[in-house]
């Protein structure tokens, strides 16, 4: 893979068992599926096939026709010609013998408390103290009067910029967050 994605790739193929949930499939983010546009709608595809809450989708209250779904609650039911208001849920299929459903199941896939440190060519990796100090060394930072925070906030279009410059470049967040800082990249 070009770019930030080989990276980024790597890096998730790489985290160790204990920072993953137990049970989680990481596969989803490594070899994504791509849904049905029947059974998602398109507004919400996900890039990644991360798990997200499932569409609502409804059936007739009156003639309960298993045939017949909708995701547009009072629609006409094709059956009886009742409105079509009762919801029912989706189930993914990798959901397993738990039954849970797609909105109440989907939890994630890394551990809750763990941070961890997406680096220009977005690689992951956990953060530690350990981890910190080399990532200063290997910067060559020599105080920490040189270092800079920078909070950013992802959106649609930021995220179709870090795409873009993923696969193009492996100084990803440089490229989309201080394309126009004149003093040089920041580590953060």
């Amino acid at each position: 893979m070009v770019g930030g994605a080989g990276d980024l790739y790597a890096s998730v193929q790489k985290l160790d068992g204990s920072y993953v949930l137990p049970g989680a499939n990481t596969d989803a983010l490594l070899c994504p599926a791509v849904p049905s546009p029947a059974a998602v709608p398109s507004i919400s595809l996900s890039l990644l096939g991360l798990p997200s809450p499932s569409p609502a989708f409804f059936r007739c209250g009156y003639c309960h026709s298993p045939g017949y779904v909708t995701e547009v609650r009072g629609a006409k039911c094709p059956r009886c010609g009742n409105h079509m208001a009762d919801a029912i849920q989706c189930v993914r299929p990798d959901s397993g013998d738990s039954g849970q459903a797609a909105a109440g199941g989907a939890r994630g896939f890394v551990q809750g408390v763990v941070t961890y440190t997406v680096m220009d060519n977005l690689a992951v990796t956990p953060m530690s103290a350990i981890a910190s100090i080399t990532l200063l060394n290997t910067f060559a930072v020599r105080g920490l009067g040189a270092l800079q925070e920078m909070t950013v906030r992802i959106g649609y279009k930021e995220g179709l910029a870090i795409l873009k410059a993923a696969l193009q470049s492996k100084t990803v967040l440089t490229d989309v967050f201080l394309a126009g800082c004149k003093t040089g990249p920041v580590y953060d």
